[in-house]
């Protein structure tokens, strides 16, 4: 069985936070929210989440800055904002932030949870790559070590 996917839902609108957390919980997600920068940076300290929404305009800082803090706490973690006030110059230097993905409100579930399975797919298959990276390396390690010990029993003439 596949392990639930964890997010986190990072927005100052109480109705936001909760209406996303609901549809994503009945999509088989495990959610905690945060309304504010310091809270989700506490949040993701403590927890491991495959995936954060982060609202562009925060009460404490912007989602900029939130992405840049997140960066260094959880670098893995797949990070989408979300704003209600799109721009050229905030879609540029989200991404330049460590941004995975960029949504205009006003959005549909179902282009929220498209966007979601994508990004855990991708997160997904660089894992699954990394470990048969891992599992070549360790392999032909082995085989390397098993080499060189052989070679040392045979008997010197």
């Amino acid at each position: 069985m596949r392990e639930q996917a964890r997010i986190l839902v990072i927005d100052d609108e109480e109705s936001i936070r909760k209406s996303l957390a609901a549809v994503l919980e009945e999509n088989g997600y495990l959610v905690d929210t945060a309304e504010n920068g310091r809270e989700a940076i506490k949040k993701s300290e403590t927890k491991i989440y495959n995936l954060a929404l982060i609202d562009l305009r925060l009460p404490d800082m912007d989602g900029i800055e939130l992405l840049t803090a997140m960066r260094e706490t959880t670098p893995k973690m797949a990070k989408i904002v979300i704003t209600g006030y799109p721009s050229l110059e905030n879609a540029i230097e989200a991404v330049n932030r460590g941004a995975d993905g960029y949504i205009v409100k006003p959005y549909t579930m179902d282009d929220i949870l498209r966007k979601i399975k994508e990004h855990l797919q991708r997160q997904q298959e660089a894992r699954k790559y990394s470990e048969e990276k891992v599992k070549e390396f360790i392999e032909t390690r082995a085989e390397e070590y098993e080499s060189r010990a052989s070679e040392k029993r045979k008997p010197k003439k």
